[in-house]
């Protein structure tokens, strides 16, 4: 065997052996995703309920 076909044939069977998959990745980013919506869906839930606060049950106190 000449040494540029061993090299060759080395490199294909590494390539076959020790091949990436990325199937686990796409996994991770949709869950990234929900985790970001959320904290931004609670953040934002927080601020109207204060702000639903504040303007009924404040001015309803007050006047009673």
């Amino acid at each position: 065997m000449q040494p540029q076909h061993t090299v060759a044939v080395l490199m294909e069977l590494a390539n076959r052996k020790f091949t990436r998959t990325d199937d686990g990745q796409d996994l991770i980013e949709y869950a990234l995703l929900v985790a970001l919506i959320a904290l931004v869906a609670i953040g934002a839930v927080a601020a109207v309920g204060q702000t639903i606060y504040t303007v009924f049950w404040q001015s309803i106190a007050a006047n009673f």
